[in-house]
């Protein structure tokens, strides 16, 4: 039944909307509840919920969705998260499985990726060429045609039209608050990972079976490969949080306005920090969806390189996962923020993107590593929940503690190191990712029951790992 996968737990402050089943609800830390409780004192918010995958961020749990009217709304850096515009994308080719059955091959492939894709946290990447400032105020839309392959091909174009949104209009004023030292680091990290939980990865898919025909609607098919990809902001998005924070601790400050946790900073959407902060952000939204086109362009010629000029990589979806912006519910605006939550649309609700109208757009849900992840797509119910679930399987143990208690033959037992089916790593050492093995993560396979069984979205294919191209730290 629904109501065994949705959780109201009164707070002291008001109430938060927890899906997830019994077993998950259970092993919630108290610290998510005490978040919660802080971040229900902003005032005038009308929603909170929490998704499967909710762990303990700054300020804020990932994991969260906050809503306010946009006519008397607040916005929280907090509940945006300081990597803005961190998202997933998904790229569809036209391989099989079977094409990449050699484990050798896999190891080649992610060779071949590593030239053309820089993973060292500070390499500098390889898009000299691109005017950084057209990229944070035009989005996609602010690159060389050259970057946009299939723009010379109006009928087989993606890049452009199957995203969440491929430019985030701002007021341009807001940007001359970045000195030239964020801007030339900003500019190097354009079309790189970055390390953490980010990554690009070479997955097979399996259809299932309730949503095959909105599957093969989208281009997938039954073993083929696909190319998964998370990324952000980079130094960009970081950088807007340090330099909005002592403007929102003053207005707080001025208008009388705090919680018990002081790392949680909000203003009313009304005051000039705020509109400032906003401005920045979609600046970093336009940065993060350029960023994963670019990561994806990179791979898309390794590819080439390596199967012939006949390899496609054709665009199925990019969004976010760590924004805020305004969004229409039964023809009301309302200012949603979104901090580790997907937005999953269902058939034709207006926000979908044109080629999306009739089936809901994919929602992209990455496991953690050596496990699987998802595509699926919203149901109407989810508008109990502004459209928002999971973005992944949430951590369950800090980086250090995942470091003490898990050791090196779990994670390589996990990513079938040694056999036909190892999924291969670009790292010189599993030790070196061994906070991001499987054991530090909640199980996907719970966290997507959840959803599903909450009537929030349905699963259309599952991916299974088959290479991972993680930064190096």
């Amino acid at each position: 039944m629904k109501e065994h996968y949705i959780q109201q737990v009164q707070l002291p402050s008001g109430v938060v909307h927890v899906y997830a089943g019994p077993e998950l609800f259970k092993a919630l830390d108290y610290q998510v509840f005490q978040m919660a409780n802080n971040n229900l004192q902003i005032p005038n918010q009308v929603y909170m919920s929490y998704t499967p995958d909710v762990h303990v961020g700054v300020g804020t749990c990932i994991g969260t969705t906050a809503v306010w009217r946009t006519e008397d709304g607040y916005v929280s850096p907090s509940i945006v998260g300081s990597d803005i515009g961190c998202g997933m994308r998904v790229h569809m080719t036209n391989l099989h499985k079977d094409e990449l059955k050699d484990v050798k091959l896999r190891r080649k492939l992610v060779k071949t990726i590593e030239r053309y894709l820089p993973v060292e946290d500070h390499a500098r990447g390889h898009f000299s060429d691109i005017r950084l400032e057209h990229v944070v105020t035009k989005g996609l839309h602010g690159l060389p045609k050259k970057y946009i392959p299939d723009g010379y091909t109006p009928r087989k174009a993606t890049s452009l039209t199957h995203v969440e949104s491929s430019k985030f209009s701002l007021d341009e004023n807001a940007l001359n608050r970045f000195p030239d030292s964020v801007w030339h680091r900003s500019h190097r990290q354009l079309g790189t990972l970055g390390n953490g939980n980010h990554f690009a990865e070479i997955q097979s898919i399996e259809i299932a079976e309730e949503n095959r025909e909105i599957a093969e609607a989208w281009g997938l098919f039954d073993g083929q490969v696909i190319v998964m990809i998370h990324s952000g902001s980079r130094a960009w998005g970081g950088s807007v949080n340090q330099y909005c924070s002592s403007d929102m601790q003053k207005v707080m400050r001025m208008n009388g306005l705090g919680t018990a946790d002081p790392k949680l900073l909000f203003a009313p959407l009304e005051h000039p920090a705020a509109q400032n902060y906003v401005n920045l952000m979609y600046a970093a939204l336009n940065y993060a969806v350029v960023n994963r086109h670019l990561i994806a362009y990179a791979i898309r010629e390794a590819g080439k390189e390596l199967f012939g000029s006949k390899f496609e990589m054709t665009t199925l979806y990019d969004l976010m996962h760590n924004y805020a912006w305004n969004e229409e519910h039964k023809e009301q605006s309302y200012f949603v923020h979104r901090k580790g939550a997907t937005r999953a649309l269902p058939a034709g609700h207006p926000g979908n993107p044109e080629p999306y109208a009739a089936t809901g757009h994919p929602a992209l849900i990455p496991g953690s590593m050596g496990t699987a992840s998802y595509i699926m797509v919203g149901a109407p119910d989810g508008e109990a929940n502004f459209h928002s679930i999971c973005h992944g399987a949430g951590r369950i143990r800090s980086r250090s503690a995942t470091k003490r208690v898990v050791t090196l033959q779990e994670f390589a037992a996990a990513m079938h190191v040694g056999t036909d089916d190892e999924i291969v790593v670009n790292q010189r050492s599993l030790e070196s990712i061994l906070d991001e093995s499987p054991q530090a993560y909640k199980d996907v396979d719970q966290i997507i029951e959840s959803v599903v069984g909450a009537g929030l979205a349905s699963v259309v294919a599952k991916c299974k790992p088959m290479a991972t191209v993680k930064g190096a730290k």
